[in-house]
């Protein structure tokens, strides 16, 4: 079956931000190449994306939560503020 050798093993929602950006660098790679047959690499094209979407979602959420951090009246960070965004 293509999608196992995609690597779609690991479920993309529970990958941490480093693990799904090596699996896409893979992804890219392999389509890179040239040697994937027409229906694997658009296989692959759909994981890219989704992995794509996985990792910007990351790092939307780790900027917010970096905005978050309260700061005290000398403009230095004296602590954080929950964030109430989704994962």
């Amino acid at each position: 079956m293509a999608e196992a050798e995609t690597g779609a093993a690991p479920d993309i929602s529970g990958m941490s931000f480093e693990d799904a950006l090596k699996a896409l660098e893979t992804v890219v790679r392999r389509l890179e190449s040239g040697d994937v047959p027409l229906d694997e690499s658009i296989d692959l094209y759909e994981r890219g994306e989704r992995l794509r979407t996985h990792c910007q979602a990351r790092l939307d959420a780790a900027q917010a939560r970096i905005e978050k951090i309260v700061q005290g009246s000398d403009g230095k960070p004296s602590g954080t503020a929950p964030f109430d965004g989704e994962n």
